[in-house]
C-alpha cells in the first residue's frame, strides 16, 4: 500500500498555538468598562460564548441577547458599535500580549522548528484578526515570524467562520496540497469540525475552556504538544491514511 507523506502542518491560533482566551476575555471586559456598557463576561459566560467563532460575531450574538428589542434602523448603528468595541478590545489584547501576558503553549515552538528543519510547510487557519496573530507571534517568534509560514488564513480572508471549512480549504489551495498530505491542530469542537469537513486529520490540544467539547473525530487528543515530536505526527498520520484504527486519547 502506498503511504501518504506528511508535507504540511496547519495551526489554529487562539487556544492552539497559545492559550489566549483568558487574555481575550480580559480585553473584552476592559473595552466594555471603557465604553460604560455595564457588561461583564465571567468565565462561565465566556465559555458559552466561545461556541460562536469570531470576536465580532461573538459580540453581535451577545448584543442580541441583552438588547433583543433594539432595532437597527439605519443598518449601521449596531455594526458601528460592535466595530468600536472590537477595536478597543483588540488594542487591549495586543497590549497584554506585548507585555508578555500570553505565551505559546508547551511544545509548539519546538515542533514548528523541527517541521521547518525537515522541509515541511506551515500554515495558519484561524478566525482571529491579522493584528492578533501578529501581536502573538511577533512576541513569541521575533519580527521575522511571518517567514516561517507559507500561508495564513484569518478573519480578513475567510469571513465564513468555523465550523465552516472555508479557511482550511483556502489554506489547502494556497499550499497546493491535498488534505491527506497535511495535519491540522485545533483546540475546539468548531475547529475540529471545520478541519474535518475540509478532509484533514486533526490533532486536538484542549484548553480549560474547551475540555468538555466532543472530540470523537480527532486523530489524537493531547494535553499539549510538549511530548510530541515530528516522528510521532508522521506515524499517526501514516496510520490514519492506511486505515489503521488507533486510540484518539493519549
Amino acid at each position: 500500500m502506498t503511504t501518504t507523506a506528511l508535507r504540511a502542518l496547519i495551526f489554529d491560533v487562539d487556544g492552539t498555538l497559545a492559550d489566549t482566551e483568558s487574555a481575550h476575555r480580559a480585553a473584552f471586559n476592559r473595552a466594555f468598562e471603557e465604553l460604560g456598557l455595564g457588561w461583564h463576561w465571567d468565565e462561565a459566560l465566556y465559555t458559552e460564548l466561545l461556541d460562536i467563532s469570531g470576536g465580532k460575531e461573538r459580540l453581535l450574538h451577545y448584543w442580541r441577547q441583552v438588547n433583543p428589542d433594539v432595532k437597527d434602523l439605519n443598518g449601521h448603528a449596531v455594526k458601528d458599535t460592535i466595530a468600536r468595541i472590537h477595536e478597543l478590545k483588540t488594542a487591549h489584547y495586543e497590549a497584554a500580549v506585548t507585555s508578555g501576558a500570553v505565551a505559546l503553549r508547551p511544545g509548539v515552538l519546538a515542533l514548528i522548528d523541527e517541521a521547518l528543519a525537515a522541509g515541511l510547510q506551515l500554515a495558519i487557519a484561524t478566525t482571529t484578526s491579522p493584528v492578533n496573530i501578529a501581536a502573538l507571534l511577533r512576541q513569541a517568534m521575533g519580527p521575522g515570524w511571518r517567514h516561517s509560514f507559507s500561508a495564513i488564513g484569518d478573519a480578513s480572508s475567510a469571513p465564513v467562520k468555523k465550523p465552516h471549512p472555508q479557511v482550511y480549504l483556502q489554506m489547502l489551495e494556497a499550499l497546493q496540497l491535498q488534505a491527506r498530505e497535511c495535519l491540522a491542530f485545533e483546540d475546539s469542537a468548531n475547529g475540529l469540525a471545520a478541519a474535518t469537513l475540509a478532509g484533514l486529520a486533526t490533532i486536538i490540544t484542549p484548553t480549560h475552556y474547551t475540555r468538555n467539547h466532543d472530540f470523537a473525530n480527532a486523530l489524537r487528543v493531547l494535553p499539549d504538544l510538549g511530548q510530541t515530536r515530528l516522528a510521532d505526527l508522521k506515524r499517526w498520520h501514516a496510520a490514519h491514511w492506511a486505515g489503521e484504527r488507533t486510540p484518539a486519547m493519549e
